[in-house]
């Protein structure tokens, strides 16, 4: 499924698009290259659910953690990482314990498109917008049109 991105206010219902079906153990896998828009659709999807803080971009501390958020939430940005394996040394699994997961550079820690509840996002720069190319895990059929 390809949707158009033109503006934030796109981005912004793309996200709420996502929270209205968000589960936990669900992961939104967001990909694309630099200033494709992933960290933004993030803050997106958090706003969304109601958190009205500030939204650091996890590139440094690699994970932040939403816990009072309904379901909670794990922002985790992979770009650092070297290899998938430390994903697992960091404690990902821990973090995911009830939690949905929001993976930039979901690659890096070794991709998720093979889990269920995953949803990939390829989001692409085009003119002055966005384009969100999006593959549903087997979870996700039937949950976002």
């Amino acid at each position: 499924m390809r949707i158009e991105l033109p503006d934030l206010a796109a981005m912004y219902a793309l996200g709420a698009k996502i929270v209205h079906e968000l589960r936990p153990g669900d992961v939104v896998a967001l990909s694309g290259g630099l200033g494709a828009g992933k960290t933004t659709l993030a803050r997106a999807i958090l706003a969304e659910l109601g958190h009205e803080g500030e939204v650091p971009s996890p590139t440094f501390t690699i994970v932040e953690t939403y816990d009072s958020l309904d379901p909670p939430v794990v922002h985790a940005d992979f770009y650092r990482l070297e290899r998938a394996a430390e994903a697992q040394e960091i404690g990902l699994d821990d973090y995911r314990e009830g939690a949905a997961l929001l993976a930039e550079w979901p690659d890096r820690a070794g991709g998720f498109a093979h889990e269920p509840g995953c949803l990939s996002i390829t989001l692409e720069i085009v003119e002055q917008g966005r384009i969100a190319i999006v593959e549903r895990g087997a979870d996700w059929v039937g949950r976002l049109a």
